[in-house]
């Protein structure tokens, strides 16, 4: 065969890869979408097309507008001012307990947006912690907003960041500052430069959901400060105008399509423009009190930032003599629940199996035919339309479901399926990802030899690419589990009274009165959290140098 034929029969296989997670993300993502946005602009059976006009002018929508660019961006700045030396220090340093704090670092990321902001809360609210030992609170201005965003994002911009810092040689410093340059000159005019597209992008991504912020602002907001995420929930489930919400949902999604366009191209230089080394031999002992100091400071902001707000979860949950509230959660009220509030363990257990399934599968196609460097335009634009669901709002995809997915063939409103559905369609894009990186570093020549000699492509596939990138397929396993026990703004709507999934519970239980109810609650966000963090530690032993971009 050609090498004309060759390429044309490569391109037919890529497209063939995408015709599965193109039909997924088309039935289950663009369909309920279209379907809350289309019932909201038609009113008597005509469109609308002027409301998104008269919605727009309303002030307090504008104000809802202003507020949520404005939190986003000061967010992106702050928790790039406080993240960026971890991320060197996760880069160049070596030191004790290393993988243990990258977990560590991850575990917010991970965890239930309405589990992290009332712990929070509970660390800088009234009566919270910060406020027992020294009488601040921060409840009632946008800080406590802007910290818990850091307390979220940190991990993506350490991970985004430190991922491509490790793999720079640092070598060309070296010779930089052999020539006469300064520290801070050779990192200037040297490091800084390739690791500007790493830095665009982790912005991106951090302003992307800080944008979308619905947990965090319902909590910490109270009826002063409004994201457009937590606005349109309340138009949803609280005014009923699914008009309003309806505009509000375009102009999120078109907010998010121009900074996930921004992000690719980020993306696509950073691949491109880079020599890289191995990340093992980058890594030493810290040198000198700078460095050392460094490293001191990185581990005083996780522990203030990160660890603490987790250790007041933990301590709340013991508040009651006994492991009272864990004991609790074996009985039923007959009234929050159908079943004992332990039986969302085992639900949420059950749901993140099959959408961490669902996400591997559809999101390891997407990223077999990403992977080609030489991809054309529309693959390359599937790339950025896979991380939309990041971006758009849950609430809409969760009351989507119900709307679209309600008549044959797709009936699917009583089925169980439903929640590992809309969870897959967060795991997904972390899959991919994950995966997208360790496929683009595989040799081509392996893969042009074997096609050579006559193998499909789903042998080159079977014999060539997946013994190389087998950590890393479970790696993006790992972290799909982890996303998908922790998604909540979509499972809201679709999970069962009698099959709630753990972050569902929680907030049923803080929406209740009562010491009991919150004493619970914390119990059943410990519980997850010691999941979560059990899982990642365990990535982190399984996880490569180069296991993607998280």
């Amino acid at each position: 065969m050609t090498a004309r034929g060759r390429g044309v029969r490569g391109s037919a296989a890529r497209l063939g890869l995408l015709v599965l997670p193109a039909v997924f993300f088309a039935v289950f993502f663009a369909w309920p979408v279209a379907a809350i946005v289309a019932r909201g602009l038609r009113t008597d059976g005509a469109w609308r097309p002027g409301r998104i006009a008269d919605v727009v002018a309303q002030p307090d929508i504008r104000h809802v507008l202003w507020f949520t660019c404005w939190q986003a961006l000061a967010s992106t700045a702050l928790t790039l001012l406080l993240a960026l030396p971890a991320a060197f220090v996760f880069a160049r340093l070596d030191f004790p307990g290393k993988q243990l704090l990258r977990a560590v670092v991850t575990i917010p990321f991970v965890l239930p947006t309405v589990v992290a902001g009332s712990a929070f809360l509970a660390l800088v609210g009234h009566g919270g912690l910060l406020d027992q030992l020294w009488g601040v609170r921060l409840d009632t201005t946008v800080w406590a907003i802007l910290l818990a965003h850091v307390f979220f994002n940190y991990a993506v911009v350490v991970r985004t960041v430190g991922g491509l810092w490790s793999q720079l040689d640092p070598r060309q410093e070296e010779a930089a500052r052999m020539l006469g340059a300064s520290p801070w000159g050779a990192f200037r005019k040297v490091t800084l430069p390739a690791l500007a597209p790493a830095v665009a992008a982790a912005a991106l991504m951090v302003f992307l959901f800080t944008f979308t912020s619905f947990g965090v602002v319902q909590i910490l907001g109270g009826p002063t400060f409004s994201t457009l995420e937590v606005e349109i929930y309340r138009q949803t489930s609280e005014v009923f105008d699914l008009s309003t919400a309806a505009v509000l949902t375009l102009v999120q999604f078109a907010a998010v399509g121009a900074v996930l366009g921004v992000h690719a191209w980020t993306v696509r230089r950073r691949e491109t423009a880079l020599r890289l080394v191995d990340p093992g031999i980058t890594a030493r002992r810290p040198r000198g009190a700078g460095q050392r100091a460094l490293l001191a400071g990185v581990l005083a902001t996780v522990a203030l930032f990160l660890v603490l707000p987790l250790a007041v979860l933990v301590r709340r949950s013991l508040d009651a003599p006994g492991f009272g509230y864990y004991r609790a959660l074996t009985r039923t009220d007959g009234g929050t629940f159908l079943v004992a509030p332990v039986h969302a363990v085992w639900t949420s257990l059950q749901y993140a199996v099959a959408a961490t399934a669902i996400a591997v599968v559809i999101g390891g196609l997407a990223a077999a035919a990403l992977a080609r460097r030489d991809a054309g335009r529309l693959v390359r634009g599937f790339d950025a339309l896979l991380m939309l669901p990041l971006g758009v709002s849950a609430v809409t995809v969760g009351f989507g479901f119900l709307i679209a997915l309600d008549e044959p063939p797709l009936d699917l409103r009583q089925s169980w399926v439903l929640v590992p559905l809309a969870q897959a369609l967060v795991g997904a894009p972390f899959v991919v990802r994950t995966m997208l990186p360790v496929l683009r570093a595989v040799d081509l020549r392996l893969r042009e030899a074997a096609a050579v000699l006559g193998a499909s492509p789903w042998r080159v596939w079977r014999e060539v690419d997946l013994p190389l990138v087998r950590r890393a397929l479970v790696v993006a396993a790992g972290f799909a589990f982890a996303v998908s026990l922790g998604e909540f703004g979509a499972t809201v709507f679709i999970a069962r009274p009698d099959n709630p999934t753990l972050p569902v519970a929680v907030a049923r239980l803080l929406s209740r009165p009562g010491d009991l109810n919150y004493g619970q609650a914390m119990a059943l966000s410990t519980i997850l959290m010691v999941v979560c963090a059990a899982a990642l530690l365990l990535l982190e032993r399984l996880r490569t140098d180069r296991t993607g971009e998280f």
